[in-house]
């Protein structure tokens, strides 16, 4: 090797060890973030009379409502709390719009809003692009009943048109056109639905539904997005 050429392998050589030295240091920050477990607090169990026949085909229904435990980088904060929420609806049929992020989620009656029945939306607007780790929601629990056609959408774009991630999907019929869902469809309880989301970034939360085993209408009490705004 010409001496010239030498030279430059070395200072080559020193250039690609410092990059990986940097970014071993910076991967290892990234792997040593603390992470806790995310706690919720769950409103206490109402249950009175009105139980429904939830016919689903058991390939689609979760038998198992144990809550899964969801690990959350340290300071993660519920950001929907008090967040401007818009519908596929003018009105909700009774209710207000606002009580779906104002920290309620006691099932007595009076604490849920109601859409009118067929495929509806909810979207919570967290006010800036935010890293979304785990969201829980309440649609309905002081019945035995289910909800169809739950889908959980984050996105930038407040029309829902572009870069849009879905997160949630037990529309196992398309009865929504967003596609064929594969999670399953679950029974309401005081412990809602909540659902680890991986850091995924955006400013706009959506949920659907299009009617539950009850009554077909579309319910919502509570919506929790945990995250963190992006610097």
């Amino acid at each position: 090797m010409r001496p010239g050429m030498k030279t430059k392998f070395n200072l080559f050589f020193i250039a690609v060890c410092v990059a990986v030295i940097l970014s071993a240091r910076a991967q290892g920050a990234s792997d040593t973030d603390k992470k806790v477990a995310l706690k919720i607090d769950y409103p206490p169990y109402t249950r009175v009379s009105g139980v429904s026949v939830i016919r689903v085909p058991d390939r689609h229904f979760e038998k198992d409502a144990t809550p899964p435990v969801i690990e959350v980088p340290e300071g993660t904060v519920n950001l929907a709390r008090g967040g401007r929420v818009t519908a596929s609806v003018q009105e909700p049929v009774y209710g207000e719009l606002n009580y779906i992020t104002d920290g309620d989620k006691d099932g007595d009656e009076g604490y849920e809003v109601e859409l009118a029945p067929g495929v509806q939306w909810v979207q919570i607007d967290l006010g800036k692009t935010s890293n979304i780790y785990a969201i829980a929601f309440w649609h309905f629990h002081r019945h035995r009943r289910a909800y169809y056609s739950v889908i959980v959408q984050v996105s930038n774009d407040a029309g829902f048109k572009k870069d849009v991630t879905t997160v949630f999907n037990n529309d196992y019929e398309n009865k929504a056109g967003l596609g064929t869902g594969k999670d399953k469809v679950y029974i309401e309880t005081n412990h809602g639905k909540r659902i680890p989301v991986n850091a995924t970034q955006g400013r706009y939360v959506r949920l659907y539904s299009a009617g539950n085993s009850f009554n077909g209408a579309n319910h919502y009490i509570e919506v929790e997005v945990y995250g963190k705004p992006v610097p």
